[in-house]
């Protein structure tokens, strides 16, 4: 999955805004972005970031000088009409996981968290890995970083699910139970400190009502739920148990242990108000929810045998991330295809009363590039009631005011998608220290100096002295961004940085390298 770092080489591929905007740029594989201002195309603004309103904010990270083995993907964020500075007020950052979304796409990608510009914070090369569900949760009471890693079989992972404390150090893998292995569909913490996931298996069914040989094989699903301390199962539902084959809209193939048919395909299973399972199932158009208790399905909502009438707009298909965000509201990603059954993918907000079996259509969040998914896709409410929506396939992230107005949008290399897209406050202290190098010109010294997932760092001090014993303050600088530049005339020749906090407190020390 790696390929060759083509440097800083650009050639305009593909235009991605028009006016003063974005472009999409490749060459021998390598995707980056560049900003094209059409008042003054000669040459790129005088700095990294554009932080102004109604902008777009591109930021070329690299090579990084401190850090010459990170070359991730760029990211592009456009702040619409309606996006103010107040509304990053609250440190939030985007979780995405880059990966390549065809076969022969080279380049650095894995998991990624990026501020309101786009900036780096963190980056995790893992190549040839299948990375999914990079997101913040809360493990025995403290934020965690949990993803999906593992590798892609038959259109479903096979893997581990990993949490990580705030130093990025893992402490807790998950496992499937059943001798099955971890899905990249979903990896779900819960308050009592166990992960709902999603798992694959074969089976022998009859598959004569869709034209399919009556000895045939499909994938059955399989909803679990793992303690994470222990790793003992504690809770498993069978799809080929409680719903038919004949339930999907799935156009039939295969049917052999070769290629099982794929009738169901799980992709998201989350806990509603009451402790019961919410279940999202693609190739059944349906969510499904089921008792924890007995695992019987107490409801289905949309698909063949929807316990709802389903009102103007409530409609969807091959839809993923359904979630219970209260007792009658429901969000999930409208798809819309694959193939197409509608005009654009949607997020949708619904109404779900249980009593009257009615479902309204509460909100659709929809792109004003009317972008139609045909995989993937991830709906999150914040609980500002604004809304981030992951684009699936599609190289896009946006943020959404509750009313529908969208006021950011990401964009992620072309040949490169994200699963899912989350934003989250996080406050990331790498045990590591800072790297820092340093390079000689005829004025002086430049240092250069980052840190890879720290967010509190908010000024660096560069020392300097004739020993790594005697090292004195010779200048300071605000953090700019993942990689800060500082200058000095002083002789050295050895050098270290310091990186402060808001309060003034040290937070570490980089090692000290001769010039």
């Amino acid at each position: 999955m790696e390929g060759k770092h083509v440097g800083r080489r650009r050639f305009l591929v593909e235009a991605l805004q028009l006016g003063g905007g974005i472009v999409a740029l490749g060459v021998s594989g390598f995707v980056g972005l560049r900003w094209i201002d059409d008042r003054a195309t000669a040459s790129p603004p005088p700095s990294k970031v554009s932080t102004t309103t109604d902008t777009t904010s591109v930021v070329d990270p690299g090579p990084y000088v401190s850090r010459p083995d990170l070359n991730p993907p760029t990211i592009a964020i456009s702040r619409q009409s309606g996006w103010t500075p107040s509304l990053a007020a609250d440190g939030a950052y985007f979780f995405i996981a880059p990966k390549a979304s065809r076969p022969g796409v080279h380049g650095q990608y894995g998991l990624m968290i990026v501020d309101v510009r786009g900036e780096l914070v963190w980056f995790r090369q893992l190549p040839g890995h299948l990375l999914t569900d990079l997101q913040v949760q809360t493990y025995r009471g403290q934020p965690v970083l949990t993803w999906f890693d593992g590798h892609g079989a038959n259109d479903h992972g096979l893997g581990t699910g990993y949490v990580a404390d705030a130093t990025y150090r893992v402490i807790a893998t998950v496992h499937a139970g059943n001798g099955l292995k971890v899905d990249g569909h979903e990896f779900n913490l819960t308050p009592s400190g166990t992960a709902l996931i999603t798992t694959y298996y074969s089976e022998k069914a009859d598959l004569s009502s869709l034209g399919g040989p009556r000895d045939g094989v499909v994938f059955g699903c399989q909803a679990q739920e793992i303690d994470v301390a222990t790793g003992k199962l504690l809770f498993a539902w069978n799809s080929l148990d409680h719903v038919g084959v004949e339930e999907s809209y799935k156009a039939f193939s295969g049917g052999t242990s070769a290629a099982p048919f794929d009738y169901f395909h799980i992709n998201s299973v989350a806990l509603a108000p009451d402790g019961d399972i919410v279940i999202s199932a693609r190739n059944t158009w349906a969510v499904y929810k089921v008792s924890r208790r007995t695992g019987n399905v107490v409801w289905r909502l949309g698909g063949k045998r929807s316990d709802f009438h389903m009102g103007p707009g409530t409609d969807f298909y091959w839809q993923h991330d359904a979630r219970a965000l209260s007792t009658t509201r429901l969000s999930l990603f409208d798809d819309g295809a694959s193939p197409s059954e509608e005009r654009q993918s949607r997020a949708l907000i619904l109404d779900v009363n249980e009593t009257t079996r009615q479902c309204r259509l509460v909100r659709s969040y929809t792109h004003p590039g009317d972008l139609l998914a045909s995989s993937q896709g991830s709906i999150q409410v914040l609980p500002s009631q604004r809304v981030v929506v992951g684009w699936g396939n599609l190289p896009y992230f946006s943020e959404f005011l509750a009313d529908g107005t969208m006021i950011l949008e990401g964009r992620i290399p072309a040949g490169l998608q994200s699963y899912r897209a989350f934003r989250f406050p996080w406050a990331g202290g790498p045990s590591a220290p800072p790297d820092v190098a340093v390079r000689a010109s005829d004025s002086g010294y430049t240092v250069y100096v980052s840190w890879n997932g720290d967010t509190r760092t908010t000024q660096w001090r560069l020392l300097v002295g004739p020993s790594p014993s005697a090292l004195g303050e010779v200048a300071t600088a605000p953090r700019t961004g993942f990689e800060t530049t500082l200058t000095s005339t002083a002789a050295g020749p050895y050098f270290a940085v310091a990186a402060n906090d808001t309060d003034g407190n040290q937070l570490a020390v980089s090692a000290t390298v001769r010039a």
